[in-house]
């Protein structure tokens, strides 16, 4: 027998109380926990560490692909866009005015393509071990920081090779760059909560993206738009990340200040009523998924 057997008997003969600890499924709107998510962030890296290493296993091209996709977007807008409809670029060469705008783009598109179906990409995980869910899409979002990291020294590359030095402005971009993170995990975790007990969600994403691209000034700018017309557009977060990617490595005249703090608020409404769906809708995930 072991010591551990020998021990509650000897308790229970003793007619002391065993500790009991009962697991319930919440109810209605619970907390976000995030001290636990915080306890768990050794697991979070982890997370995220598997990601980076499974998006380029086995590939020939490897992490070179953060590079060539937002390459060959620029090309092809500087083609259809720049030199056949002449859309104005704000004084910019096209080339590099569109891609100082597709590299936060495309943070946020792959953030919100993986985490919408990082739920049931870790079903075997999720039904096997209990873990704060919400490290799942959180580490889905994260990992794209690698990719644009990569992406972001080639938009380095091609200001010197155009002539222009970043100013002061830069200082900004981390900011740019959270609120970029924030839209993509806020629509991720609605999107990967409807995605395991909606399985269409995911053959909806692709569309979703494309749509929001061109609802996004990416190959065109915001200032084509009068006020208050284009402070009404930064409703669409991304329009706030992208605007201030200009702003602050371009130096394009218009200040996007307001534009970006509408975004900022969307963004964070999204964020917020995104993660409570999400913890709403977690106490389900194992038997669905």
């Amino acid at each position: 027998m072991s010591t551990l057997q020998t021990r509650m008997q000897t308790e229970l003969a003793s007619g002391r109380d065993l500790p009991v600890l009962r697991i319930e499924p919440s109810r209605g709107w619970v907390s976000l926990k995030l001290r636990e998510l915080w306890e768990y962030r050794e697991l979070v890296y982890f997370l995220i560490w598997r990601d980076v290493k499974v998006r380029y296993k086995q590939t020939v091209l490897g992490a070179a692909w953060a590079i060539i996709q937002p390459v060959f977007t620029m090309i092809v807008f500087s083609i259809f866009f720049g030199r056949l409809a002449k859309v104005p670029s704000d004084g910019i060469p096209y080339p590099i005015f569109s891609f100082a705008a597709l590299v936060p783009w495309n943070f946020f598109a792959q953030g919100l393509s993986q985490s919408s179906d990082s739920l049931v990409g870790s079903a075997n995980l999720i039904r096997k071990v209990y873990f704060p869910r919400l490290a799942i899409p959180v580490a889905a979002v994260s990992g794209g920081v690698v990719d644009f990291c990569i992406a972001f020294g080639v938009l380095i590359l091609m200001m010197f090779y155009y002539g222009m030095a970043p100013t002061a402005n830069v200082l900004w971009l981390p900011l740019f760059l959270l609120l970029a993170l924030t839209t993509s995990l806020g629509v991720g975790l609605w999107l990967s909560a409807l995605n395991v007990q909606f399985r269409d969600v995911k053959y909806t994403v692709p569309f979703m993206v494309q749509f929001w691209l061109f609802s996004t000034p990416v190959a065109y700018p915001s200032s084509l738009l009068q006020e208050p017309w284009r402070t009404i557009y930064g409703i669409n977060p991304m329009v706030g990340v992208v605007e201030g990617f200009r702003w602050a490595l371009l130096g394009v005249n218009t200040s996007p200040g307001p534009t970006v703090a509408v975004s900022a608020v969307a963004a964070l409404v999204l964020l917020l009523s995104g993660a409570y769906f999400f913890r709403r809708m977690e106490k389900s995930f194992a038997d669905v998924v």
